[in-house]
């Protein structure tokens, strides 16, 4: 199943809440545009934002881009979340719900997870964190 990009990365800067806010409604747009159901557009809304917060919450700043796909199967939405933060000190942790360093939910990660389709993350000691997510419209 080879993936083509279909247009270039949108990209939006995470550094206030009101960039959050944002990335979620133009995530949100791009899906309904590439065919999304409203519910499903909801969906990969709510892991940009659970993304994006963490990027606030650990890192202080980055980025989100949001990245259209297409393959023989249909259209997709690829959410790459990228910072240059301390990293995920204990990676297997992070991914348990009810996990967190910040007093919150623990939540995040295993929701983005659950969420999409498709799930990577790459993470390093005081060199930053990556997080590439797909939903793909069925």
């Amino acid at each position: 199943m080879t993936e083509l990009l279909t247009t270039g990365e949108t990209r939006v800067r995470i550094d206030s809440d009101r960039a959050i806010v944002d990335a979620r409604q133009r995530g949100r747009a791009i899906a309904l545009k590439l065919g999304f159901s409203p519910g499903s557009a909801t969906l990969v809304a709510t892991s940009i934002s659970e993304l994006a917060r963490n990027i606030l919450l650990y890192a202080g700043e980055g980025e989100i881009g949001l990245q259209p796909l297409e393959r023989l199967e249909g259209f997709g939405l690829a959410i790459h979340a990228r910072d240059q933060g301390p990293g995920i000190a204990d990676l297997d942790r992070a991914l348990e719900d009810g996990y967190s360093t910040s007093g919150r939910l623990g939540l995040g990660l295993p929701g983005v997870r659950r969420l999409m389709d498709e799930f990577e993350i790459n993470t390093n000691g005081g060199a930053g964190t990556t997080v590439r997510a797909v939903k793909w419209n069925r």
